[in-house]
């Protein structure tokens, strides 16, 4: 099963409400905070994130069973555990950008 969680958008616009995400070097505003469950994405210059990521708007999804989806697709980036309950990865599939986050009991 997939449950949509929201759309990431790249971005050079520093926004009101921005957290920093010290690990990947990334300024964000979280899909919560606005209606449309955006997550705006402001990468700084050395960021560890690829090219893809730094580029090109993503869909996000909540699955079942992350590594099958990562065994049927294209990984962008490699499976990390975002906080202690939630692993996600990154993959490309007919030409769009994924993210895949799966609940870790």
């Amino acid at each position: 099963m997939k449950e949509f969680m929201h759309v990431g958008v790249p971005t050079t616009v520093a926004r009101e409400g921005e957290i920093y995400a010290e690990g990947i070097k990334t300024h964000l505003i979280t899909p919560d905070t606005n209606e449309f469950h955006i997550e705006y994405l402001r990468f700084e210059k050395d960021t560890p994130l690829p090219e893809e990521l730094q580029t090109l708007v993503h869909v996000a999804y909540k699955v079942d069973d992350l590594d099958k989806q990562l065994a049927e697709n294209k990984v962008i980036v490699e499976p990390w555990m975002a906080d202690e309950h939630t692993r996600i990865a990154f993959i490309m599939k007919d030409g769009i950008l994924f993210e895949l986050m799966e609940e870790v009991k």
